[in-house]
């Protein structure tokens, strides 16, 4: 479970959030690109020379590090298939809940991970600030004076009538509609495996090698909270995944449960 006690920097780190609960930039422009950057080279993306005012120095740090990049990239390739424990605990329950259709799902193990609160957000809109807008066939973006703003093709603000469950454990309310099994295994194995044009990245739109990929992020929202001498407090454990063109629904997501960090950690 992860500790809602947080403060300092790893309020800031997971919530974009100071001590006094205001909203907080964690660090500068130039930081986060430096970090996006890196992030990028050790995912094995090529990563073009920085062109902000410091990127001198940022240039030299990319060709050091290169070597160390080009390793990390390697071990991860070699890992591909191995997921972290959260993924290993949901990949097991598609194992078992799917096997009856005959269909199967496989978790995306190469998928960039989003594990600062605000990267997402860095992410939505090209690095090339004179550019202040980005747009697919999902989403909009929009980079404003006080932030961004995300505008996607459906935006229901209601679940009537589309609120579908898949007929599986607990018992269906009667104002859902229930489906077969075998329709959710299809619909997230089409989600797993989206067109090329939507998994580019938003920040490398402008790139000579555009990146393509899924990303991903940790959200530990609180289920039930601490009874003092009674009971702990209850998180779950939520992964989302989504195309690259989409990254801006991890900023949304994160803005209301904040980010849980690397799945991969123990924190």
């Amino acid at each position: 479970m992860a500790n809602t006690n947080l403060r300092g920097e790893d309020l800031i780190r997971h919530c974009g959030l100071n001590d006094e609960g205001k909203a907080v930039e964690q660090m500068d422009q130039h930081a986060f690109h430096r970090l996006i950057a890196f992030k990028l080279a050790s995912n094995g993306f090529e990563v073009p020379p920085a062109r902000n005012g410091n990127a001198e120095s940022e240039n030299q740090v990319l060709q050091l590090a290169s070597d160390l990049f080009h390793k990390y990239a390697e071990q991860s390739r070699l890992l591909t298939g191995h997921l972290n424990p959260p993924d290993r605990r949901i990949q097991d329950f598609l194992d078992d809940a799917l096997a009856s259709t005959g269909i199967t799902i496989k978790l995306p193990t190469a998928a960039i991970n989003m594990d600062r609160y605000g990267m997402a957000r860095q992410l939505s809109i090209p690095d090339d600030p004179s550019v202040s807008e980005f747009h697919n066939g999902q989403m909009d973006s929009y980079r404003l004076c006080n932030g961004v703003l995300h505008n996607p093709l459906n935006d229901r603000r209601t679940t009537k009538g589309v609120f579908h469950i898949a007929d599986y454990g607990l018992p269906i309310p009667a104002d859902k509609i229930k489906v077969p099994l075998v329709t959710y295994a299809r619909l997230l194995e089409a989600a797993l495996q989206p067109p090329d044009d939507l998994n580019l990245l938003p920040y490398t739109a402008g790139w000579k090698n555009p990146v393509r990929s899924m990303v991903s992020t940790m959200l530990r929202p609180l289920a039930c909270p601490e009874v003092p001498n009674v009971s702990p407090e209850k998180r779950m454990e939520v992964r989302f995944f989504v195309p690259g063109g989409c990254v801006s629904n991890i900023d949304f997501v994160e803005s209301i449960f904040g980010n849980a960090g690397d799945p991969s950690l123990p924190e």
